[in-house]
C-alpha cells in the first residue's frame, strides 16, 4: 500500500518502464503539481530539468491558443455587447452586474459541455415566452421588455463569443470549446513525442472528456483515477458516479483498457465524528484537538491537514491554533470581502451613497466613525474627532452632518476633507479618496510595524488601482452606485494569499485545494448539509429539466463532486476527525451532513467510528441578587439627595427596583443617549405637555369658555411645530416619519380640545395652575435629617367647584392602575405606581393649600374618550383628609426604609 496517490502513480509508471522525466503530467490543479514534483525529486539520483507539470486549464489553453480573461473583464465586455443589442429598455451597469455573472456562468457551462448554443438559447427563449405572466393577449411594456432579453440571448452570446475570439481571450468554457475544435479539425497532429499522463480527475465536462479521450486514443497517453474499488464497484455510491460513467461509456474502456482502482478505504482507520454547537465553537474545539494531536508522538503534524469546508472560518481558525504548533501553512486565500478593512471601505461608500442636499445621513456617519480603521485615523489626527462627533450627533440630535458641523474639528480638517468632500463625488473621486486614506493608514502601520495590516492595505491598494483602470476604459459608470456592485464583486474574487511552504508543516486548506493530496491525519470542519455538500442552490437561468435534457450538471452532480472529494480525503488517512455544527441555523440548515449519516450507517466501518456531541462544561450558579450596603459615603449621598428632594417618580423607581432608584436617581445614570430618528416616548410626551402648557397659560385663574378653546385649536399647529424644533433641532417635520408623529400629536391635542369643548357645555372649568412645581419639607419619624418631597403637577383645575389634580399620560393607562383596595400594594407593587403618584400630588397640594377634599386623576391621550381616570379607594373617587393620613403613614414607611442604614438596597427581579 502506498502512502499517497501521487506516489502510487509514479511507481506504476516506473513499472511500465516509462521514463518519468520525459512525461508531461496533467493534473486538476497547480498545487497538486508541486507535490508531484517533490515525489519525482525523491525518486531521482541525479539533477534533471523538471518534466512538464501543468494544470488541465493550462494544457487546454495551449491547445486553443487563447488566454483566460479575468472575470471583471468578461463582465465589462458582456455589458458592452448587451448594450449594443436590440433591447430597447436595457439595464444600467449597477443592475446588470446582479444578473450578468449568472449569465456568464451559464455561457461557460453551455460551452464547456459543447452544447449548440443556438438550440439551448432558443429553447430557453421559448420557455420564457410560454411562462410569461401576462394574462391578456397583448403583452404589457414590462413583460415585453423582460422577454426582449431572452429573444436577444443568442445574438448576445454570438457577439460576445466573436468579440472574445478577436481579442484572443476567453472564459474557461469558450477556451475548452475552441480546443475541441482544434483537435477535431483534422489538421491537428499531436506534435509532442512525450507521453501525456492525466492524473486524479473526477468530474470532467464534455470538452475536457473529449480532449482526454483524444489523447488516450493516440496510444501514447495514460490516465490514473484516484478511486477506491469500494466506491467504483458500488452502483449507488456518489463518490464513484463520474468515474463509473467513464468506465461504461468511453470507447477507450470498451476496447480492452481497464480502470485500476485502489483498495485503501477499508484499511484500518480511526474516525471521530463530533457535533459542536455553533461554527465558531468548532474552531475552539479544533484548537484543543490540535493541542492534543501535537502531544502524541505517533501523529506526524507534517502529514496532517485541516480542511475547512466553510472557508469563512479561516480567520477565527487562525486565532484558535495553539502556539505549540511550530509550522502552519495556509494553502487557501482569504477573500478580501471577509476582512474588516473591506467593511471600512463599504461604510465609506455607503456614507456617500446616502448624502443629500442636507448633508451626510447620521446613521452612515456613525457607522463609519465607529469602524476600527476610522478610530485609528481619528487618534492620529491630533484631536479624536470620531469620539467628539459621535457625542455631538447624539447630544444635538443631528440627523444630517454638514460642512457647518465639520468646522467644529479644525485640527482634523485635512482628514475630514477626504472623508467628507464638498459636492457630489464621482466613482473616480471615491477611489482616489480611498487611496488617500490607505496612504494615511500605511504611515500609521509602518510606524507600528504591523505587517498583517500593511498586507491588507497593499491588497486594497492594488484593488483600487485595478478599479481605477476599469473606470478609464468604460463610460457607463458615472454614478457612485454603479461602482458598488463592481467593488463587491472584485473584493469577493480577490484574495489575501498567505505565503508558506506547502510541502512542509501542518496544512490548512479548503476542500478543492485538497485534490490529489493525501494526509495521514485529516480534520474536516463544518460537515453540515448546505455546506458539504452545498445543496440545491441553483444559480442559473437554465431550469433543472432543461439542464437534464441537455446533459448539463445540476445540483445532483455538484453534490456528487463534494461527495467524491470528501471520501477521497479520508480513503488513505489513518486518523480522521470530522466536526459539524449541531445548532440549527436559518441559512445553513444546521443538520449534520448526509455524508456523516452515510459513514455512521456503513456496516464495514462501525468498529472504526466514534460519534460524540461536544458539550461545553457549564455549571449554573444561581445569580446572587445585587445588594448595596448603605455605608458612610452612601448615607452622605442619600442625605444630599433627600435635601434636593424625593419625587414621586424616584419613589416609584425604588418600589420597582431599589437598584434602579440608585442608578437612575442617585447616580443620575440614564439610558444611553441616542439620536432620535424615530421619536422616543419621553420626547413625544414632553412635546404634548409643553404644548398644552403654552396653549392654556393665558387662562390661569380664569373660567374657560367655548370661545377660548376654539381660539386655541387654531394655534395648535404653530405651537407643536415650535416645541418640535426646540426638542429635536435636527428634524424636518415636513416629510417622513416625523411628519406622521407631528400629525399624531396634532390629532391628540385637537381631540383633547374637542373633549374640553364637550365638557364646557355642561360644566364649569377654571384653570388654577399649569406645570406648577411643589416642594415640601416633611418630618419622617426616626430620621434625623431633613427630607424634601417635590413634584410638578401638570394641571390643577376647579371642576364644578371640585379641585382636580390632573396628570397627563401618553402611554397606556387602565382604571385598575389608579384604584386602591389594599394599601400595602401601594409601596410594594409597581403596578400601583400611578395611584402612588396621584396621592403624592394630592398630598403636596394639601400641604401647600391646606385643602384635603380633592380629586386626582389621569388623562390618557390613548383613551381620551374615557375621560379622567380618577384615583379611587373602594369606589370613592374623592381624596379626603383620612385618605391622605393613611397615605402619609405608607409614604413615611417607604422613606424610612430607603433612609434606614441597616436595610441594604436589594435588587428586585421582575
Amino acid at each position: 500500500m502506498h502512502d499517497t496517490f501521487l506516489e502510487y502513480v509514479l511507481d506504476d509508471l516506473l513499472k511500465k518502464k516509462l521514463d518519468i522525466t520525459q512525461c508531461t503530467f496533467v493534473l486538476p490543479s497547480k498545487r497538486s503539481g508541486t507535490f508531484l514534483k517533490k515525489h519525482i525529486a525523491n525518486r531521482l539520483e541525479k539533477n534533471i530539468f523538471s518534466p512538464e507539470v501543468v494544470s488541465i486549464q493550462e494544457f487546454i489553453g495551449k491547445l486553443s491558443d487563447l488566454n483566460q480573461a479575468s472575470n471583471i473583464d468578461l463582465l465589462l465586455l458582456l455589458f458592452k455587447v448587451y448594450k449594443q443589442s436590440e433591447i430597447k429598455e436595457s439595464d444600467d451597469f449597477a443592475s446588470f452586474i446582479t444578473w450578468g455573472q449568472t449569465l456568464l456562468q451559464d455561457f461557460n457551462e453551455i460551452d464547456g459541455y459543447l452544447i449548440p448554443a443556438t438550440d439551448i438559447l432558443n429553447y430557453l427563449s421559448a420557455i420564457k415566452e410560454i411562462n410569461h405572466w401576462s394574462t391578456s393577449k397583448e403583452k404589457s411594456e414590462l413583460v415585453e421588455n423582460y422577454l426582449q432579453l431572452w429573444k436577444n440571448l443568442e445574438t448576445i452570446y454570438n457577439d460576445f463569443y466573436d468579440a472574445l475570439l478577436e481579442q484572443k481571450r476567453g472564459y474557461q468554457g469558450l477556451i475548452q470549446r475552441e480546443a475541441v475544435k482544434v483537435i477535431q479539425s483534422g489538421d491537428y497532429k499531436e506534435t509532442s513525442a512525450n507521453p501525456i499522463v492525466f492524473i486524479g480527475f473526477n468530474a470532467l465536462n464534455a470538452a475536457e472528456s473529449t480532449i482526454v479521450q483524444y489523447y488516450l486514443e493516440q496510444g501514447n497517453s495514460h490516465i490514473y483515477w484516484d478511486i477506491d474499488s469500494y466506491f467504483l464497484n458500488d452502483p449507488l455510491h456518489d463518490a464513484g458516479l463520474f468515474i463509473r460513467d467513464y468506465q461504461y461509456n468511453w470507447p477507450y474502456y470498451k476496447h480492452g483498457h481497464n480502470i485500476e482502482p485502489q483498495d485503501n478505504f477499508l484499511q484500518n482507520k480511526n474516525i471521530t465524528i463530533t457535533g459542536v454547537p455553533k461554527s465558531i465553537s468548532q474552531t475552539k474545539y479544533v484548537g484543543q484537538l490540535l493541542q492534543e494531536i501535537g502531544e502524541k508522538e505517533e501523529i506526524d503534524l507534517s502529514k496532517t491537514a485541516l480542511v475547512l469546508a466553510d472557508e469563512t472560518l479561516l480567520n477565527p481558525m487562525l486565532n484558535g491554533i495553539p502556539s505549540s504548533i511550530p509550522e502552519v501553512n495556509i494553502t487557501m486565500g482569504m477573500p478580501l470581502n471577509k476582512t474588516v478593512l473591506y467593511s471600512f471601505f463599504m461604510n465609506f461608500l455607503e456614507l456617500h451613497l446616502n448624502v443629500s442636499e442636507r448633508g451626510w445621513f447620521f446613521k452612515r456617519v456613525l457607522e463609519f466613525i465607529s469602524n476600527p480603521y476610522t478610530l485609528t485615523l481619528s487618534n492620529e489626527a491630533q484631536e479624536n474627532f470620531a469620539q467628539r462627533m459621535s457625542k455631538d450627533i447624539k447630544e444635538a440630535n443631528l440627523l444630517y452632518i454638514n460642512s457647518e458641523t465639520l468646522e467644529k474639528y479644525p485640527k482634523a480638517k485635512a482628514l475630514l476633507s477626504i472623508i467628507f468632500p464638498e459636492g457630489t463625488i464621482s466613482p473616480l473621486d471615491w477611489i482616489n479618496n480611498c487611496l488617500l486614506l490607505i496612504e494615511r493608514l500605511k504611515i500609521i502601520y509602518q510606524e507600528e510595524k504591523n505587517t498583517l495590516e500593511l498586507e491588507y492595505l497593499y491588497r486594497f491598494y492594488a484593488l483600487f488601482n485595478q478599479l481605477g483602470q476599469y473606470l478609464d476604459k468604460v463610460d457607463f459608470m458615472g454614478e457612485l452606485k454603479s461602482i458598488k456592485n463592481l467593488f463587491k464583486q472584485l473584493a469577493h474574487m480577490e484574495t489575501l494569499d498567505f505565503i508558506g511552504q506547502p510541502l512542509t508543516g501542518f496544512q490548512i486548506m479548503g476542500m478543492l485545494e485538497s485534490r490529489n493530496l493525501d494526509f495521514e491525519t485529516v480534520i474536516i470542519t463544518s460537515v453540515n448539509e448546505g455546506i458539504l455538500p452545498s445543496g440545491k442552490s441553483n444559480n442559473s437561468f437554465i431550469p433543472f429539466d432543461v439542464k437534464r435534457d441537455y446533459g448539463l450538471p445540476t445540483y445532483k452532480e455538484k453534490d456528487a463532486i463534494y461527495v467524491y472529494h470528501f471520501y477521497r480525503l479520508i480513503q488513505r488517512a489513518k486518523n480522521i476527525f470530522i466536526t459539524y455544527n449541531t445548532e440549527p441555523d436559518v441559512l445553513e440548515g444546521g443538520e449534520k451532513s448526509r455524508l456523516i449519516t452515510q459513514l455512521l450507517t456503513d456496516k464495514n466501518l462501525k468498529n472504526n467510528i466514534t460519534h460524540t456531541i461536544a458539550t461545553p462544561k457549564i455549571s449554573i450558579d444561581p445569580k446572587p441578587l445585587i445588594q448595596i450596603e448603605k455605608d458612610g459615603q452612601f448615607m452622605e449621598d442619600l442625605k444630599a439627595f433627600a435635601q434636593k428632594g424625593f419625587s414621586p417618580t424616584s419613589l416609584t423607581n425604588y418600589i420597582k427596583n431599589p437598584i434602579d432608584f440608585y442608578i437612575r436617581n442617585m447616580l443620575k445614570i440614564n439610558d444611553l443617549e441616542e439620536v432620535e430618528e424615530n421619536i422616543a416616548a419621553n420626547t413625544f410626551g414632553t412635546i404634548i405637555h409643553d404644548s398644552l402648557e403654552q396653549l392654556y397659560s393665558s387662562f390661569i385663574d380664569h373660567l374657560l369658555t367655548e370661545e377660548n378653546i376654539k381660539s386655541l385649536k387654531k394655534q395648535v399647529p404653530e405651537v407643536v411645530q415650535h416645541h418640535f424644533t426646540e426638542k429635536l433641532s435636527g428634524v424636518d417635520v415636513s416629510k417622513g416619519k416625523f411628519l406622521l408623529v407631528y400629525n399624531v400629536i396634532l390629532k391628540y391635542l385637537t381631540n383633547f380640545l374637542d373633549d374640553e369643548l364637550q365638557q364646557l357645555k355642561h360644566h364649569e372649568i377654571k384653570i388654577l395652575a399649569l406645570e406648577e412645581r411643589y416642594e415640601e419639607f416633611i418630618t419622617v419619624p426616626g430620621i434625623d435629617f431633613p427630607i424634601k418631597l417635590k413634584g410638578t403637577l401638570d394641571r390643577v383645575d376647579e371642576f364644578d367647584g371640585t379641585v382636580r389634580i390632573i396628570d397627563y399620560k401618553t402611554g397606556k393607562v387602565e382604571a385598575k392602575n389608579v384604584k386602591i383596595t389594599d394599601w400595602e400594594a401601594l409601596i410594594t407593587d409597581y403596578d400601583k405606581s400611578k395611584a402612588f403618584q396621584l396621592l403624592c400630588y394630592a398630598y403636596l397640594y394639601s400641604k401647600k393649600y391646606g385643602t384635603s377634599d380633592v380629586q386626582a386623576g389621569i388623562i390618557s391621550f390613548k383613551h381620551l374618550g374615557k375621560g379622567l381616570f380618577p384615583f379611587s379607594e373602594d369606589k370613592d373617587t374623592r381624596i379626603h383628609a383620612d385618605t391622605l393620613a393613611t397615605f402619609e403613614n405608607f409614604l413615611f414607611r417607604l422613606i424610612s426604609e430607603i433612609c434606614n442604614e441597616a436595610v441594604p438596597l436589594t435588587e428586585k427581579i421582575d
